[in-house]
């Protein structure tokens, strides 16, 4: 059974600077509730489609699939609800740990998001001087919910 075990961090945006070229991801979702989301995503030149299941503190169950890249365009296009979430990657090394670091674009522009998966919840990690508040636990900062309230609807 697959797993992911992930801890979401906000980033302090004048403490970081990409180290890494980034990837342009462009992903959307098929079905987005609670108990599971269904998600398609091209990652550069590449593809997949994602089924997870609900969170249960920072683990839940994730199968990936790699799909046609035609296909997920059009999946994209046509089927998933919009927006869609457009982001770019980077991944940055520090202390022995891959982080991923997404720079949200359109309608969550101005978001970054720095994410870490372990290989079990109690393995101990540093924290990068550009990592801040910990929103793991926060579902607006969950993808499939950026697509039902994008970052931009909540300014004041």
């Amino acid at each position: 059974m697959a797993s992911e075990i992930e801890h979401k961090y906000l980033v302090l945006k004048e403490a970081w600077r990409p180290a890494t070229p980034g990837v342009l991801y462009r992903q959307g979702y098929l079905s987005s509730t609670k108990e599971c989301a269904v998600r398609v995503r091209i990652a550069g030149d590449k593809a997949y489609l994602t089924v997870k299941g609900p969170s249960t503190g920072v683990t839940r169950l994730e199968f990936e699939y790699p799909i046609p890249i035609a296909d997920a365009a059009t999946m994209l296009d046509r089927l998933c609800e919009q927006p869609l979430i457009e982001k770019t990657r980077y991944r940055e090394e520090f202390e022995g740990h891959r982080w991923e670091v997404d720079e949200f674009h359109g309608d969550n522009s101005g978001l970054v998001i720095a994410e870490i998966e372990l290989a079990n919840a109690s393995e101990p990690f540093a924290m990068p001087p550009w990592a801040a508040a910990e929103v793991s636990d926060d579902p607006r900062y969950f993808n499939a919910n950026l697509v039902l309230n994008p970052y931009r609807n909540w300014r004041t």
